[in-house]
């Protein structure tokens, strides 16, 4: 994971944009369902009254209500309102409160002053502009209650009113009756009667000449667009967010892939051994992909989750606590079925990934043995193999599938139920009068909310599983110190001596043998001169040769070009001493040009002639239709045999180099191309030292130096005519190829 954390490092600040939008995005979304419940509250129950502090009262409402408050209360109401009297407003200020207030024409008005605090006036005023709306208002129930209140008093009060009463009444006969109708009031739920007193507000607004119907359909309005620029604003987010997490993620898949493909280029043939290019394409491809889409999900959703759901909960709890229960049991069931869908899933995400190398193992290995699978009519064969490979694949990527797939469907289900279960209960509420329509909508939506982000959070660690698989396998590869290291003070070259080779006391084995491929192999190879091996098959020549540019490192002892170890160089300086024309010719998707200049980029249009004429491929270039610029298809499928090597040889020639290795480099050449290629090659060649591995001894029967490795030791060393005198195995090799005249001519 510190591997992907390091990469992440250069997108911190495209991280920390995205966690503020993702903060403004929750932020928006957790307004959203509180603008709803209050215009169905407020703007459609309430009329778009949203509190119970009147703005505006008539006189005669003022003083009705003062007689219902106590001293302390009296004052306090007093100091919250400013008298408005008619007779002391200049002409231009009756107009203005006379537009808005008609009743100023008839009486004086009371209006709440600017900065006071609306809720300790509610407090106050809630349950008296009910009772002096029961007291005054010719509803039944208010009837019904006016009749109760007077039915021990003396006739002559029964035809006034209540507030009439009150007036007339003594203090202290006033303060018993006020404690009477309080008794009356105290067990209806404070939700009643702050809706109910609402509507006394409402009645009073009208009787001051208020047109509540526009004021309701602006607060609608109002709440509506406020609404519009939150979601206007969420959407903008989300946008940048998506803009933003995607970016980050796919520059560091191409950072990943990059960094995957320099290690793997510095990869010894051990390593490569190791993994499998099969599994190292799936990793450089597959599993990074696999990495990416954790990133985008995790900067996009993971993040997001917490936040979502703790401003969820914190919002319920101060919306209706005695739901919550049904939130915990929604978290409950959530959690349970993720419990149970990780435990059975996410030991298959990992042999999905192993079941993919396998598959691409098969299709590499049958795409590369078309011929021969053809030759050998082995087509069914094959096609088992591929369809045993795919069909393991198919069988757990459906297991895993299918069980996820019944991921969506439950939990919709789930929270479908919740909604129900929240529904039936909030109507009981709403019933009961202690919870309205509009808080029953907002924690539907709150629930909904944090029930999402529980499952957001399960998502994550259902995908968690198969995305740490593939962190694994690709960390392993940046983890992985190949056995090629570079030295830490390196050395340079001498510009005096040029080419020379030697091997002191060489041995190796491959890492995971116990027995020695090479035993202490030790030539000196001179600039100038040709230095051949030859030796039966499995004897060690192409290792030795190998050896030289680094491909693998020797066990013991040293090899030394230019009289320096080449361990103690960088092996790209070591590189460009070396042109080197592997076993198998291999050439890249292009050109023919750009094939030659692959070791030398600045090559020109004659440098690359000249080497193509030593190579003996230049007429089979002339002869195409474009010359250098004709194309090569992958692999150089489109090319013989013997013209890919000779374009192999031509781009070790084209690079220049001190040192030649030709690797078995000849053996797709008829006898007459390989005389041709090695008299131009000598000309070309005088001052540079060359390395041939060779099966045929026409090849290197020249040569100014011939080693005879077997069984990894050198049992011969000296010209063609000096080992057929004294070597057994080299003799054994030129009396299986040369006829017995060309035996004694040499």
């Amino acid at each position: 994971m510190k591997e992907i954390i390091k990469h992440l490092r250069k997108s911190w600040k495209a991280i920390l944009l995205i966690i503020t939008l993702l903060a403004v995005q929750a932020i928006c979304d957790l307004s959203l369902p509180d603008y709803t419940s209050r215009i169905i509250n407020i703007g459609v129950q309430q009329g778009g009254i949203d509190s119970t502090a009147p703005e505006v009262m008539s006189k005669s409402t003022m003083e009705d209500l003062l007689l219902l408050l106590d001293t302390k209360e009296q004052k306090e109401i007093k100091d919250a309102y400013k008298l408005i009297e008619k007779k002391k407003l200049s002409k231009k200020e009756y107009q203005k409160y006379q537009k808005k207030y008609e009743i100023l024409e008839k009486e004086n008005i009371y209006i709440l002053k600017n900065g006071i605090q609306k809720e300790n006036i509610s407090k106050i005023l809630e349950k008296k502009l009910l009772i002096h709306y029961f007291f005054t208002s010719n509803g039944k129930e208010a009837i019904k209650m006016q009749k109760k209140i007077k039915e021990n008093m003396p006739s002559i009060m029964q035809d006034m009113s209540i507030m009439q009463v009150l007036k007339t009444l003594p203090e202290e006969e006033r303060n018993k009756m006020k404690k009477q109708i309080n008794e009356s009031f105290i067990k209806m739920p404070d939700s009643i009667i702050s809706q109910s007193a609402i509507a006394a507000v409402k009645e009073e607004y009208i009787k001051c000449g208020i047109n509540t119907s526009k004021m309701q359909t602006n607060y609608i309005f109002i709440a509506g667009l406020k609404m519009l620029g939150i979601a206007l604003m969420s959407m903008i987010s989300v946008i940048g967010v998506g803009f933003l997490g995607a970016k980050t993620a796919a520059r560091l898949a191409k950072d990943l892939r990059n960094t995957v493909y320099e290690k793997v280029l510095s990869f010894s043939t051990t390593e490569f051994k190791n993994f499998g290019v099969a599994s190292l394409i799936t990793r450089t491809t597959n599993d990074i992909q696999q990495i990416q889409m954790l990133i985008v999900f995790t900067l996009r959703i993971t993040i997001y989750a917490p936040i979502i759901g703790i401003g969820g909960v914190f919002k319920v709890l101060h919306t209706n606590t005695s739901m919550a229960w049904i939130i915990a049991l929604a978290v409950s069931i959530i959690l349970s079925m993720m419990l149970f869908l990780f435990i059975i899933v996410m030991p298959k995400f990992k042999l999905v990934q192993k079941l993919i190398d396998k598959l691409n193992l098969v299709t590499r290995e049958i795409l590369n043995g078309i011929p021969v699978i053809r030759a050998f009519s082995n087509q069914k064969h094959e096609e088992k193999r591929f369809e045993k490979a795919n069909k393991d694949l198919k069988k757990t990527t459906l297991f895993v599938d299918r069980v996820m797939s019944t991921l969506m469907p439950t939990l919709m289900f789930v929270m479908n139920a919740i909604c129900i279960l929240i529904v039936w209960k909030g109507a009981h509420s709403i019933d009961q009068g202690v919870m309205q329509v509009g808080d029953m909508l907002a924690f539907i939506q709150y629930t909904m909310q944090i029930v999402m982000s529980f499952l957001m959070v399960s998502m994550f660690s259902i995908m968690m599983p198969r995305a740490s698989v593939s962190i694994g396998r690709v960390a392993e590869i940046l983890r992985t110190k190949s056995v090629i290291t570079e030295p830490k003070n390196p050395k340079t070259f001498s510009k005096r001596i040029t080419g020379l080779v030697e091997f002191k006391n060489v041995s190796f084995k491959y890492p995971d043998s116990d027995e020695d491929v090479l035993t202490d192999i030790t030539f000196t190879a001179n600039p100038g001169e040709t230095t051949a091996f030859i030796g039966s098959t499995g004897s060690g020549k192409s290792t030795l040769i190998n050896l030289i540019p680094r491909l693998f490192d020797v066990t013991k002892g040293e090899i030394l070009i230019d009289g320096i170890n080449i361990k103690d160089v960088e092996t790209t300086v070591l590189h460009k001493k070396i042109g080197f024309a592997p076993q198998k010719g291999i050439l890249f998707s292009g050109t023919i040009s750009s094939n030659l200049r692959y070791g030398k980029k600045d090559a020109s249009e004659k440098d690359l002639q000249k080497a193509a004429t030593i190579a003996q491929a230049k007429d089979f270039i002339e002869s195409k239709k474009e010359k250098y610029e004709s194309p090569i298809s992958q692999g150089g499928t489109n090319v013989s045999g013997g013209q890919k090597q000779r374009l192999s040889i031509a781009r070790a020639i084209a690079c220049n180099p001190e040192i030649y290795i030709f690797d078995d480099s000849f053996s797709a050449l008829d006898f007459k191309t390989d005389a041709a290629l090695r008299k131009a090659l000598k000309k070309e060649t005088k001052n540079a030292t060359v390395l041939i591995v060779a099966q045929r001894i026409s090849t290197i029967m020249n040569a100014e130096q011939i080693i005879v490795l077997n069984e990894g030791k050198i049992v011969g060393k000296g010209t063609h005519k000096e080992l057929l005198q004294n070597c057994e195995v080299y003799k054994e090799i030129a009396s299986s190829q040369l006829s017995k005249e060309e035996l004694e001519n040499a």
